[in-house]
């Protein structure tokens, strides 16, 4: 009886072992996507779009969805930005909220969140659902469904 015990209890170190390690190896890449929003964040505070766009991949291949639109390739995903927000004024101070990042891999995440702009005459809001990659250069937005 006392073999067993030992066993289960061994059993239950590893298991714990190996859970806690998958946690800290989730743990780091959820940290490095939360920069890059953080960091996206900053640039749409201060006025730069472009900052902004560094955190998504910059090829023709990158996707962005938002309403009835699907916008395909990094450079006409930065010309809409443009576009739609050619002001301070309408840029307002961006927030992100309730993130729920799902680190599915080593090279792949998906972030589920909420989104919120804070503006003189209103306050614009809603959800997204983002895919990361990760690449030599860090993790980038390769798939962003806006709603």
């Amino acid at each position: 009886m006392k073999k067993i015990t030992v066993t289960v209890f061994l059993l239950f170190l590893s298991f714990g072992a190996a859970f806690a390690q998958n946690m800290k190896g989730e743990a780091k890449p959820a940290a490095e996507i939360r920069r890059v929003m953080n960091e996206q964040t900053a640039a749409w505070n201060r006025g730069d779009i472009e900052g902004f766009m560094q955190g998504y991949w910059k090829s023709e291949n990158l996707v962005f969805v938002s309403g009835d639109n699907v916008t395909k390739g990094w450079q006409p995903t930065f010309d809409r930005y443009k576009k739609s927000y050619d002001s301070r004024a309408k840029m307002g101070v961006l927030t992100f909220s309730d993130l729920t990042i799902n680190v599915l891999n080593k090279d792949w995440a998906t972030v589920l969140g909420s989104w919120s702009l804070q503006r003189e005459k209103d306050n614009p809001h809603g959800k997204f659902t983002l895919v990361f990659r990760k690449f030599k250069d860090g993790w980038r937005i390769v798939h962003d469904h806006t709603s």
